[in-house]
């Protein structure tokens, strides 16, 4: 694991450690005065003494050294600027102070080692919430900047500004992130799985005017082009080993869902509630026949994420909220909300069926649409500003969204040229651009997955590091 990395690990078990400890909101500071050793020094022995760092040092981060022992970024770089906990975090001196004085095993004695969550790779399918590259790789669409400033400084194939849930998930397993299938440009590496997702993606089969061609049923097609592929060149020697995943990475690996999103959202454009709520059992077919298929090439573990409460993202809040009587009191559009919650239930009572077809199997349903609704309904909490409005967008507030430009895109819209630009701090924001969460919103979401608290069978005992997080 790389130094920066394992850095990242150990705060924020230290953090979830610290708010376990403490309910307090006081830790709220201008400045922090730190005093320590290599473990916290941001360059002061190569300033005072002279004292030269070559490369590699600095490299993961900021790619020339730094003055820092490290290949990025120390443990006091990430607490003072943390976007996954409230600003009461960002700046805390009893957590340099336990840094310091204790070892991680006696502040927080609450890390267990277990083998039963440990995947040598993950296949992943989806749309824009877990895709890393494949729309635009299809040349389907384009991301500009500011897409990818937080994390990557530039568009990495991504709708944020950052990560997603799914590197957080990658990242805490210890694997690297995914690339894209279609992705054939800068050498990508397979060895550790493959993602399918791609934006605007849809469980029921694409038609002449979806966003994307890429339904479920195409991307699991291109799963089994793609293990096919990888077993024909594995049959021809040691060559391409290091960047396929082995014969056996098909069964030990695990098999991630995150799409419905657009079968929903879309679908209330020129449906009624009641059209919508009736195609959910032909949806759920659709995602069965799927499952069916993967299982059937030997699949075994599976993760199946829910619905997000579509009717609090900006775009359906402009759209359809216009009138107050169809809000809920969080400002989201009710009717969204509730079909999803419907399209959850009916998604749940699947799982639990092939659950008990396959007992072979181990399959795990995540509750995402609770995660991110507790997440809106107590932004304050968890030191977001802003619950509902776009950071990269164009109109200001209250929600900064016009559908007429995406994020990162100059229009001349009646007679004036407008920009669609990003806010000046990322991480005061829940929603990135109208439709994607922000990389600060993202990182909240996947360390409440990791809790295992929201999941069906929950998972927590099965972590590599047991997170028990209480805010």
């Amino acid at each position: 694991m790389a130094a920066e990395s394992l850095n990242l690990h150990l705060l924020t078990l230290v953090l979830m450690c610290l708010l376990v400890l403490t309910s307090s909101t006081d830790f709220n500071f201008q400045a922090v005065f730190n005093f320590g050793d290599s473990n916290s020094d941001t360059g002061d022995l190569a300033a005072g003494l002279g004292f030269r760092l070559d490369l590699p040092n600095g490299q993961t981060y900021f790619k020339t050294p730094t003055g820092r022992f490290c290949d990025g970024r120390l443990i006091v770089d990430f607490l003072s600027k943390n976007p996954n906990f409230t600003r009461a975090t960002k700046t805390c001196p009893l957590l340099l102070l336990l840094l310091q004085t204790f070892t991680l095993l006696s502040v927080c004695p609450i890390i267990a080692t277990s083998i039963e969550f440990d995947f040598p790779a993950v296949f992943n399918f989806g749309d824009s919430n877990s895709d890393t590259g494949n729309l635009i790789a299809a040349g389907i669409e384009s991301l500009k900047p500011p897409n990818g400033q937080s994390y990557f400084s530039a568009p990495s194939g991504r709708y944020c500004d950052g990560r997603l849930n799914i590197d957080f998930l990658m990242d805490a397993m210890d694997l690297p992130f995914l690339n894209a299938y279609l992705d054939s440009m800068g050498a990508p590496s397979f060895r550790k799985g493959c993602n399918f997702a791609a934006a605007g993606s849809t469980i029921l089969p694409a038609t002449a005017t979806s966003v994307s061609p890429f339904s479920l049923r195409i991307q699991v097609n291109q799963f089994l082009r793609f293990k096919a592929r990888v077993l024909e060149l594995l049959s021809k020697g040691k060559k391409f080993e290091k960047y396929l995943p082995a014969e056996d990475y098909f069964t030990k690996g695990l098999y991630m869902f995150d799409i419905g999103q657009n079968d929903l959202a879309g679908a209330f454009y020129s449906k009624s509630f009641d059209q919508i709520v009736a195609s959910f059992p032909t949806t759920l077919v659709e995602f069965e026949a799927g499952f069916d298929t993967l299982y059937d090439q030997g699949a075994r573990n599976f993760w199946i994420h829910n619905t997000g409460p579509l009717g609090c993202l900006t775009q359906n809040v402009a759209k359809f909220g216009t009138d107050p009587s169809k809000l809920d009191e969080q400002g989201c559009v009710s009717n969204h909300n509730q079909a999803a919650k419907l399209f959850n239930l009916q998604l749940h009572a699947l799982a639990t069926k092939l659950r008990g077809q396959y007992p072979d199997a181990n399959i795990t349903y995540v509750d995402i649409f609770s995660i991110k609704s507790n997440l809106i309904a107590d932004y304050s909490r968890y030191g977001f500003e802003q619950p509902l409005m776009a950071c990269c967008g164009y109109g200001g507030p209250p929600l900064n969204y016009d559908s007429r430009i995406s994020c990162g895109q100059t229009k001349v819209v009646n007679g004036t040229s407008i920009t669609a630009k990003a806010c000046d701090d990322s991480t005061e924001h829940i929603n990135w651009d109208g439709i994607h969460y922000t990389e600060a919103a993202n990182q909240f979401v996947s360390s409440q997955i990791l809790t295992g608290k929201y999941s069906d069978p929950p998972f927590a005992d099965k972590m590599p590091f047991l997170l028990k997080l209480k805010f």
